[in-house]
């Protein structure tokens, strides 16, 4: 919430839930059997900023809730898709709402209380303050991915940033199972988010028009030793302010349906291609690292040959596997840093001492580090 809740509110929510984790700031509740019995909505435009469901079976709502100057109906309604991405209006807020019906990848909520979630997800607020309408965007996307939706269906905006979301925004997407290449589609060919800078002239003109009795609010709430939250009152109505400014995104270049399907082949292959070379960066890595390791085994062969015996001696099937990749090690750095006809000799002498452990022996000829007679 924007403020604590008072002792009154704490109490409303008490009386609707026995069980429920009540903080000045939140409320809490798991249920294994049942369910609460409190209406969420409902406790959002009463009391909340923010709310998160989660079910095992990987149904999943997030809410928030935002001034209504945040947010202007005509974009409400062009984002809005019954049961996916709704806005409702109280008379002083929105609510909106982003809902997963269900997901197959039901992990993702068996074992999370909502708290991880909320975290990650909780910044949208902020953004759609600041004008920033990719969270909807996103919700909506969520909506076409699932619909067979005529292609000549356009998009309600073309937001700025498509291409390089936030965390948040990529939680989300992550949150409403939106098709990774399908992300990627929609940021193909979008405009760049620009520097959102307040000039001085709108910074004049907003105070300006400030009512008498907000900005004694705010005074009083800086006298009484609540500075944070008057600092961010005073953004979150400037940004709203902002928001009727025009800066709402693009109307004009709208692109259909079919033209984003389009993309998603190209995306696809952006995709793979990224993944290749992120799989081939890590092996490089690992290689290095590797060889790295292999040159500490070469400055002392002797002592390398004498921590695998001692590790053999212990005669346990941990202690072989560990032996195998130690003469594995062994074998390549022989090759780099001698010859493989060394370390067969070496290996000769090690199988006079430790052939009739069967076990080793199977792990090596396996591995074909040794050849049995």
């Amino acid at each position: 919430m924007e403020r604590p809740l008072s002792a009154a509110e704490t109490g409303a929510l008490r009386a609707i839930s026995s069980r429920a984790r009540i903080t000045p700031v939140s409320l809490v509740n798991e249920y294994q059997w049942g369910d609460f019995k409190g209406n969420p909505l409902e406790l959002m435009k009463r009391f909340f900023d923010a709310h998160i469901y989660l079910a095992n079976w990987g149904s999943a709502t997030f809410m928030v809730r935002l001034p209504l100057a945040a947010l202007d109906r005509e974009t409400a309604k062009a984002f809005a898709v019954a049961g996916i991405l709704e806005a409702e209006a109280t008379k002083t807020h929105w609510v909106i709402g982003w809902h997963l019906d269900e997901s197959e990848d039901y992990e993702r909520f068996g074992m999370e209380d909502g708290t991880g979630w909320m975290a990650r997800l909780s910044p949208l607020r902020d953004e759609l303050l600041r004008g920033d309408l990719r969270g909807l965007y996103i919700g909506w996307l969520a909506a076409m991915s699932n619909c067979e939706e005529d292609d000549d269906e356009l998009e309600p905006l073309l937001p700025e940033g498509l291409g390089k979301l936030t965390p948040a925004q990529q939680a989300l997407a992550e949150f409403l199972d939106v098709d990774e290449d399908l992300l990627i589609a929609v940021g193909m060919g979008a405009p760049d988010l620009k520097a959102d800078v307040a000039s001085q002239d709108k910074l004049d003109a907003w105070f300006d028009g400030l009512p008498r009795e907000e900005v004694r609010e705010l005074l009083k709430q800086l006298l009484s030793g609540q500075g944070a939250q008057a600092e961010r009152q005073l953004k979150n109505n400037f940004h709203a302010w902002r928001s009727r400014d025009g800066k709402t995104g693009n109307r004009e270049n709208r692109r259909t349906l079919g033209q984003i399907r389009d993309q998603v082949g190209k995306a696809k292959e952006i995709r793979l291609r990224r993944e290749q070379k992120a799989r081939e960066q890590t092996e490089a890595t690992r290689r290095k690292r590797h060889e790295t390791e292999l040159c500490k085994l070469a400055e002392n062969f002797p002592r390398a040959w004498q921590t695998a015996s001692r590790q053999a001696e212990r005669g346990s099937g941990l202690a072989y596997d560990e032996v195998c990749q130690a003469l594995a090690d062994l074998a390549e750095a022989y090759s780099l840093h001698m010859n493989r006809e060394a370390f067969n000799r070496e290996m000769e002498t090690f199988m006079a001492r430790h052939g009739k452990q069967k076990a080793l022996v199977q792990r090596l000829v396996k591995a074909r580090l040794w050849r049995e007679v």
